[in-house]
């Protein structure tokens, strides 16, 4: 039993998600004795990767490109590389195709605007101001509301235009739809209607990210970056157990501080009897919001894309239109299924031979549906990317699916298969999970919460376990260790 392990330990933390991970790895660093406990058999989280369909087909079964891992404030620090972890970068991030060809996100911010017309020159004037320190902007953006944040005249001009609605910003920056294609894409990746403030930030994010590093793929698959945390938190002298569902707090072996790398509703369920009920209250009134339906494909071949630059992208959205993004998302929100939905497609394979056998493929796709949806959207999301890759349906080899209430299943995490750790609208952004000067923080001195359910949210960028490991190691100290 964990309780019988020899102690104390500094911290432990529950769950081996990068936000887990990157919580221990940090509180390690700073000379902590540290434990994480996992309930799966295999750590990762949001970043296993599998055989899901043929054998030989290696698919990541959450999360697939990552451009806040490669840019992580706090991933750029550590030694990842030295642990396997191999970032493959594709010619381009993004392909959005449309009707008329596809609009194409590249490190170049020139030959990305020359490619949108006549709203080249307003792409280069709302972008290239936050490419001077990209870096800053993300290290302010990827954290909690700070009274004085490190680079404050970038963060003010982002959040002028951040604080917008997706559909409010494209349409009064752009004229053309290929540029509020564009734009639109990225917005969506919010989960939220397009016509909500503060879309225009996460369209704003995508966009910079892609002209600083090309959003890349993990080699192998994305599990190596989860690999290569546990690999270094062990060679600082982290424990790791896996295959350990935690009941009850007292299974734990003494320690000073305990970090919940969870949602709210389990940091309730373990912590009820230590938590105030007013703050369980508010936890209790946490929205996860919707969730998605995924699909990986075995393919025999590459997507066949009407517009062969598409295979330049690790990530290709599709979805059409602003309009039709903004309708399907919209549609999604009110509890609908929509028929032409917004699909967010990565071709890991086309960058990473060892995903599949020699001359074969592997294909991820997912698109928002209402939350515990158990509706099959097969058919939908191989429709959207047939109109824009005809023949696609015939390269197929075989398939496999996940519902919302599959995700559910798969991870606690996912309530009701939500995979951004809950709704990140704007009263949610910066309260999450409760509206508190220090997040990470309960009201417990011994508990906290580092799962992006925490500021900055979902994402593989370990920045929620950072800060968190920064708030946590400040009470150390002052503790001594104790059996719950």
């Amino acid at each position: 039993m964990l309780r019988d392990i020899a102690g104390p330990f500094d911290a432990v933390v529950i769950g081996a998600g990068p936000n887990g991970l990157a919580a221990a790895v940090r509180l390690a660093e700073r000379g902590s004795r540290v434990m994480v406990v996992e309930a799966h058999d295999e750590i990762g989280g949001g970043t296993r990767t599998r055989e899901l369909t043929l054998p030989g087909f290696h698919h990541d079964v959450c999360s697939a490109a990552h451009p806040m891992g490669i840019l992580s404030p706090y991933f750029r620090t550590l030694p990842l590389a030295q642990y396997g972890l191999r970032w493959i970068k594709p010619p381009a991030s993004v392909a959005h195709p449309l009707d008329d060809g596809a609009v194409i996100l590249r490190p170049s911010l020139e030959e990305t605007s020359e490619a949108l017309g006549p709203d080249a020159a307003s792409y280069r004037k709302l972008i290239a101001p936050f490419l001077k320190n990209p870096h800053g902007l993300l290290e302010d953006a990827l954290g909690p509301l700070r009274l004085l944040p490190k680079h404050p005249l970038l963060l003010a001009r982002f959040g002028l235009k951040a604080f917008r609605s997706a559909t409010g910003l494209a349409r009064s920056h752009f004229r053309g739809p290929r540029a509020r294609a564009l734009f639109a894409g990225c917005a969506a990746h919010a989960i939220l209607p397009l016509e909500f403030h503060f879309t225009a930030a996460m369209g704003l994010i995508f966009a910079i990210t892609g002209h600083v590093e090309p959003w890349p793929v993990a080699a192998g698959g994305s599990h190596a970056i989860t690999n290569a945390l546990a690999a270094h938190l062990q060679c600082l002298g982290g424990v790791i157990h896996t295959g350990t569902t935690i009941t009850s707090l007292a299974d734990l072996p003494e320690s000073k501080v305990v970090l919940f790398d969870t949602g709210p509703d389990q940091l309730v369920r373990l912590g009820h009897s230590h938590l105030p009920r007013r703050y369980i209250a508010r936890l209790r009134r946490f929205r996860f919001g919707p969730g998605v339906f995924k699909i990986d494909w075995a393919l025999d071949g590459p997507i066949p894309w009407r517009d062969p630059a598409c295979l330049d992208a690790s990530t290709v959205h599709v979805g059409g239109t602003l309009q039709e993004v903004a309708a399907a998302e919209a549609a999604m929100w009110r509890g609908e299924h929509p028929p032409r939905p917004f699909v967010l497609l990565v071709q890991q394979s086309q960058f990473d031979p060892e995903r599949a056998p020699a001359g074969r493929h592997t294909g991820y796709a997912y698109c928002h549906v209402p939350a515990n949806s158990t509706v099959d959207m097969t058919d939908a999301i191989e429709s959207q990317v047939e109109r824009f890759a005809p023949g696609f349906r015939t390269r197929i080899l075989a398939r496999a699916t996940m519902t919302a209430k599959d995700f559910a299943r798969y991870n606690l995490n996912c309530v009701g298969g939500a995979i951004t750790g809950g709704v990140a609208d704007v009263w949610q952004l910066f309260t999450r999970p409760v509206a508190r000067l220090d997040p990470y923080r309960t009201p417990h001195p011994r508990l906290f919460i580092c799962s992006s359910s925490t500021p900055p949210g979902g994402g593989v960028h370990g920045m929620c376990g950072f800060h968190a490991a920064e708030s946590a190691h400040r009470r150390l100290a002052k503790l001594a260790p104790i059996r719950w």
